[in-house]
């Protein structure tokens, strides 16, 4: 047993998020750095090289950044909305396995994350890894105001993160401040209204949001190289996320509207952190992944964009929020230089949930049964050695808690319409009168239109059960079974969503 291996099962004994080494974890400089880019509400379609004559949007920097790795053309987040699919990606596990059944918390909600569940920054931290989260959170700190400047106490820091720099939640939700660590970087004096009402920051305004993560990112990258040390960059936008406020070097820049100039904003912000990965030489081995939280928020006003011939969800049917494809199939970019072949593009099945997977994978590390339950590596992809498919099988999930499965060419759909805000929706007439179940062929019908659920009822009743065993399993990937945190109901009675959501978003 070597010297890092005999360490670190020491600190196994009294961690309470510890992960189990194998034998020959690699040297710290054969580590590779991550970034990883989460931007909010964008669409597939958002992205030009991805959307091709149906993207009217400008994005050198996504583009850039595809040339020089791997396209992903169906990757998937595991909900239709953000909460959710944060809770995934930091924990790879399926949202649904939480109390959070359906929507998404607030800027004062309670941490979604348990202390005792093990994290992709806790799992890196704990492999000498240097772990920052700059931006949105939105997955609850127990944020309270019963002060003017109250101390965080179950913020990012405590979720295996060493640092935290951003907000709480989406930039239309209170506090409007900035939040370093456990604090907050100024009281709050005064009250703001970004679609939402609420306690905020004299100094602090929203179009100055997405500069200021930026500029952070740029920082802790430049300091991070210097220290020979790896790092984990967590980077979740604001976005294009609404409000929509592009700065004053950004607005009339897309000729689509305001909308289409916060696209190009967040394509700019990409080309920073590219750039200071350059100037500070650590570029070759660092991971960079750029993808989204889910689909194109639908109250950003598609319908006009689509009369100007742009599509954020290319030729898929439903925006942020349905069960459909266009809710929650997004871009997916991976540049990694000294691995991954330039110009690549792979057409496996992936998920959010497979990040804290593909980080084990890339340091040899055995994850433990009670951890990343339905994480699935996609290294083997990104390194050109996968044979399909990399997994059996992904779970969808909309905003009003709604289930989907998909397997090979067959997504079978667990209600009736879109599960979310798209006509017809939950509870509407319409929705009523149709079937309860959907299934479509997705090699012959993208756009979900042909509901085959009377043609093939053994892939309906094959598909029903599989996700009943993930359910009843408490994981979808190989191992001992595990217990969900609440029950899981997998047919949702038709209910009209919250009001404000159904306006405003999440």
């Amino acid at each position: 047993m070597n010297q890092t291996t005999s360490l670190t099962l020491s600190l196994l004994l009294f961690a309470p998020l510890a992960v189990l080494l194998a034998a020959d974890a690699p040297k710290p400089t054969d580590k590779p750095n991550l970034i990883y880019i989460l931007c909010d509400d964008l669409g597939y379609g958002d992205v030009h090289c991805l959307g091709g004559a149906r993207s009217k949007i400008a994005t050198p920097n996504i583009d850039r950044l595809a040339s020089q790795g791997m396209t992903f053309t169906e990757a998937h987040s595991s909900s239709a909305v953000c909460t959710p699919s944060r809770y995934s990606i930091l924990t790879g596990r399926y949202n649904w396995r939480s109390h959070l059944q359906k929507g998404v918390l607030n800027g004062f909600s309670e941490p979604l994350i348990a202390a005792n569940r093990l994290t992709v920054p806790a799992l890196l931290k704990q492999n000498g890894y240097t772990t920052a989260c700059i931006g949105k959170w939105h997955l609850g700190m127990g944020l309270e105001m019963n002060q003017p400047s109250p101390v965080i106490k179950n913020g990012p820091t405590t979720r295996g993160f060493d640092s935290f720099f951003g907000i709480s939640a989406s930039l239309d939700m209170p506090p409007f401040v900035f939040i370093e660590n456990d604090h907050l970087t100024e009281p709050l004096t005064t009250a703001r209204k970004w679609t939402r009402s609420g306690p905020a920051a004299a100094g602090f305004e929203a179009l100055d949001v997405l500069p200021t993560l930026t500029r952070k990112a740029v920082e802790f990258v430049g300091k991070q190289a210097k220290t020979g040390q790896p790092f984990f960059l967590y980077l979740p936008l604001n976005s294009p996320h609404t409000p929509l406020v592009p700065t004053k070097e950004w607005q009339g820049r897309s000729s689509l509207g305001v909308y289409g100039d916060f696209v190009m904003e967040t394509d700019w912000a990409v080309g920073e952190v590219l750039a200071a990965l350059d100037k500070s030489g650590v570029g070759a081995n660092t991971i960079v992944i750029v993808t989204s939280d889910n689909g194109c928020a639908p109250y950003i006003g598609v319908a006009e964009l689509e009369k100007q011939g742009h599509y954020p969800s290319e030729f898929r049917r439903g925006y942020k929020s349905d069960i459909w494809d266009g809710g929650h199939r997004i871009p997916f970019i991976v540049r990694w230089p000294e691995k991954i072949k330039a110009g690549s593009r792979s057409s496996q099945l992936v998920c959010l949930v497979d990040l804290m997977a593909t980080c084990a994978d890339l340091l040899n590390l055995k994850l433990p049964d009670h951890a990343a339950e339905d994480s699935v590596s996609i290294l083997p992809a990104l390194l050109g050695t996968d044979k399909p498919p990399l997994r059996d099988a992904v779970v969808h999930h909309s905003i009003n808690g709604s289930f989907a499965i998909r397997q090979g060419p067959w997504k079978l759909e667990l209600c009736a319409g879109s599960g979310g805000w798209s006509v017809p929706g939950p509870g509407c007439r319409e929705a009523k009168q149709l079937p309860p179940v959907q299934l479509y062929d997705l090699t012959q019908d993208v756009g979900e239109r042909t509901n085959e659920y009377r043609d093939h009822p053994e892939i309906v009743a094959q598909l029903t059960t599989l996700l009943e065993k993930y359910i009843a399993d408490g994981r979808s990937t190989p191992g001992a079974p595990q217990k969900n945190d609440a029950a899981i109901k997998l047919w949702k009675e038709g209910q009209p969503d919250d009001e404000i959501l159904r306006k405003n978003g999440d």
